[in-house]
């Protein structure tokens, strides 16, 4: 008996197969790109709440009496060393202490 071939059906099947791998390989792919923007999302969202809130600077109380201008001096240049004072606020207060 003579057996017919069916290429078209045969092309169907392939070019099928190949069509949902395709949308199977972009549909992970669109998935994975959601998963890593979430990711980032929450992670900005962690570094946010874990970050100390901006405070402003420390007023500086006024002079004492039995201070000294060193002494005072002293105490910016602690402040400025433990990072609670910018360089330009350490340059602001030493000015202000030496009268300049």
């Amino acid at each position: 008996m003579f057996r017919r071939r069916r290429p078209l059906l045969r092309a169907a099947v392939v070019g099928g197969g190949a069509y949902i791998a395709g949308k199977h390989k972009a549909r992970a792919s669109d998935q994975r790109a959601a998963d890593e923007a979430s990711q980032d999302d929450r992670i900005s969202q962690l570094e946010q709440q874990q970050a100390p809130p901006q405070q402003a600077p420390p007023q500086q109380a006024p002079p004492a009496a039995g201070s000294s201008i060193a002494d005072q001096l002293q105490q910016i240049g602690a402040l400025h060393q433990q990072g609670m004072l910018s360089d330009d606020e350490f340059a602001a207060a030493k000015a202000k202490l030496l009268g300049s």
